[in-house]
């Protein structure tokens, strides 16, 4: 009975020895482990759509978004919440008539609102101030204007 004691005690202690080893390889790098907060990695990853409507209501929104898909740029659903597909819609027909020049990646920047306030400009929606890319008062009054008209045309 005694050896089989002595045997018992043994495994354990390498078994102890070893776990002590791996914990400590971890702790120098050398092993992946999870996240510490797996929750907010996940919450990260699964982010809600960004939605930049300037001041618009989601009727004058839906009117931007029919006017759009009417002129071949598609937004996506007419849902009145200016997301990243209304935006590309929107960069694109910037792009083609009002010198954008950035990527067409949804994201309402300083050269999105520099090129939306040239077409507020020079389509007579009442934008008088400069070309800055900053989406102030002015800006989204004009653009308020524009979304009326489109609202008008399209019944909403």
């Amino acid at each position: 009975m005694r050896l089989s004691t002595w045997k018992r005690s043994f495994v354990s202690s390498v078994a102890a020895a070893g776990i002590v080893v791996g914990t400590l390889a971890g702790a120098s790098g050398t092993a992946a482990a999870a996240p510490a907060d797996t929750k907010s990695a996940a919450a990260t990853k699964i982010a809600p759509q960004a939605v930049q409507n300037l001041g618009l209501s989601v009727r004058q929104a839906k009117g931007i978004q029919r006017r759009h898909q009417e002129v071949g740029y598609n937004p996506g659903a007419i849902d009145g919440q200016l997301g990243t597909g209304s935006w590309k819609a929107i960069q694109r027909a910037l792009r083609d008539h009002h010198g954008y020049a950035g990527a067409i990646d949804g994201i309402v920047g300083p050269n999105t609102i520099r090129a939306l306030q040239r077409s507020l400009k020079a389509n007579n929606w009442g934008y008088t101030g400069a070309i800055d890319g900053i989406a102030g008062p002015g800006t989204r009054a004009a653009f308020a204007r524009w979304a009326n008209w489109c609202v008008d045309r399209y019944n909403y």
